[in-house]
């Protein structure tokens, strides 16, 4: 039992899409929460039928379910920090909206998820407006790649140059900080956050290995994360990109295609003890 007198653990609350894979979305999250010692608690959009070679299936969670889940956590358990990942519709997308402004979540970070590791489109085409105008706005960090930056900013990103260009559009869209992830660039992978004001580049190791599903579930979650637990967001980012980095190190294969990062690549786990013989 923890002592009466410990610090409260910090909680953080996912709202996003099931992977029945166990590699990206709510899956990813819970583990990056639970392997950062944050309390994870969740409200599921949509359930996928997927692995680590593609999306077989989607099907949606309705509205109403999707804003029960939501108001369940927070009126009882609350939450430090939210993130989001897979909101397929605009319908969910203004239902989460509208419940996160409900509840005054001050700490939210948006993973624009659009397209899965596969391939397969995981946001409607008509969900993007309701994406830039809805949960933008609530924003405190918002985590594009390369392009699915250049779908919010709505110009191609070939440079650092355009990078900068396309973190200034998507800002002016009403998110306070946004993290433009590099990976998709040749070379290093740097990452650039954009405040509104100052751009600070984030540099990284490029580790080779087919094991990336989830990276991007895993990166916005752990900002989350660290944004529970009381780090202000340069320090929160910097560390998320460490904990995605030296998670891709440590990865194995679990599948045949795009297999997961190793989340608890720092958790030592101790052996089970034998199962007492009966009688015993």
């Amino acid at each position: 039992m923890a002592d009466a007198l410990s610090p409260p653990l910090p909680k953080a609350l996912t709202i996003a899409g099931s992977d029945s894979g166990g590699g990206a979305g709510i899956q990813a999250d819970l583990k990056t929460f639970a392997a950062l010692g944050v309390y994870g608690t969740s409200a599921v959009t949509a359930v996928t039928a997927q692995n680590t070679r593609r999306v077989y299936a989607i099907a949606e969670v309705p509205e109403e379910v999707v804003a029960a889940q939501i108001d369940a956590v927070l009126e009882d358990i609350g939450a430090d920090a939210v993130k989001t990942g897979m909101l397929s519709s605009a319908a969910i997308i203004t239902v989460v909206s509208d419940r996160l402004q409900a509840w005054g979540v001050d700490k939210l970070v948006v993973d624009p998820v659009m397209v899965a590791k596969s391939g397969d489109r995981l946001l409607q085409a008509s969900a993007v407006r309701a994406l830039k105008t809805k949960l933008l706005p609530l924003a405190l960090v918002v985590t594009p790649n390369i392009p699915e930056a250049e779908v919010l900013s709505g110009r191609g990103i070939a440079s650092a140059e355009d990078m900068r260009a396309a973190a200034a559009e998507i800002a002016a869209l009403g998110a306070r900080n946004v993290v433009v992830k590099g990976g998709h660039r040749e070379g290093a992978p740097v990452d650039l956050l954009y405040d509104g004001e100052i751009y600070l580049e984030l540099p990284g190791e490029r580790i080779a290995t087919p094991n990336t599903h989830g990276t991007g579930c895993t990166f916005s979650a752990a900002i989350a994360a660290y944004l529970a637990s009381g780090l202000a967001v340069p320090q929160a980012v910097a560390a998320a990109k460490t904990f995605v980095t030296e998670a891709l190190r440590a990865s194995y294969a679990v599948g045949e295609g795009h297999s997961p990062v190793n989340h608890f690549y720092a958790v030592r786990f101790e052996p089970l003890p034998a199962p007492a013989e009966k009688g015993l």
